[in-house]
């Protein structure tokens, strides 16, 4: 996979993309990521990528040229499969979106700043519009470096254990259960026994009780979509 980030704050993205899992990502060749300044795609002295909005009201709007000259610039170096602006208005981004993300091969993020772009790249280029949240940020770097972590893990040969993103929260709509490891017994708290057995079925069948009680009590939302139904459920067993 490659992404493509065009950025006005590329300084942003120097961290999350030089560490952990990331970094391993793109050491093994498996994904790599690109940060473009939009600044380099603006003209003149001051190489402004912001003026007023048109109709005024408080805030500057990100110009329409610089944008389309960087996004027509690295489309002629790849197709992307999706453009993508993060946006306070996007979609809400979830464990669904980043699955469907991670099949793809080139992905292009814009990230938002100010009030936002003109509406006109929205409307000639951006294929899909993404927001982490109910809040705002002073711009969508953070957001972008969100989706990029969340969508390359998933992809095979980042983790270490293949299975691991599997069983993670929000994969079928449950939250993960509790995980222990040593000592078993700590300060009077002690390890699940059925966690100690080697039992693999009741222990299998264990955490799946355990994931659906968390989501009971945590994410009402997320049970709701989950189809599943109480009576399927077994008495938990430790």
């Amino acid at each position: 996979m490659h992404i493509d980030i065009i950025s006005v704050v590329p300084g942003l993205l120097e961290g999350p993309f030089s560490h952990s899992i990331l970094k391993r990502a793109e050491e093994k060749g498996i994904a790599s990521v690109r940060v473009h300044n939009l600044r380099d795609y603006a003209t003149g002295k001051q190489k402004h990528i912001d003026d007023y909005a048109f109709g005024g009201g408080a805030g500057m709007v990100m110009m329409i040229e610089p944008i389309a000259r960087c996004i027509e610039a690295l489309q002629q170096e790849r197709t992307y499969d999706e453009i993508i602006y993060v946006t306070p208005d996007g979609k809400t981004f979830d464990q669904p979106m980043a699955n469907s993300l991670s099949m793809k091969q080139n992905l292009l993020i814009l990230c938002g700043h100010y009030k936002g772009v003109d509406e006109r790249i929205r409307e000639r280029y951006i294929t899909q519009e993404i927001s982490i949240g109910d809040f705002v940020l002073s711009g969508g770097e953070l957001a972008a470096a969100v989706i990029a972590d969340a969508v390359i893990r998933l992809i095979p040969g980042v983790l270490n254990d293949e299975t691991s993103a599997l069983t993670d929260s929000f994969q079928d709509h449950l939250l993960a259960p509790p995980v222990y490891t040593r000592p078993a017994e700590w300060q009077g708290m002690e390890v699940p026994e059925v966690l100690l057995s080697g039992h693999e079925a009741k222990i299998n069948e264990w955490r799946f009780e355990a994931s659906v009680r968390r989501t009971q009590e945590r994410r009402p939302d997320l049970w709701a979509k989950s189809g599943l139904e109480k009576g399927e459920l077994k008495s938990n067993k430790k």
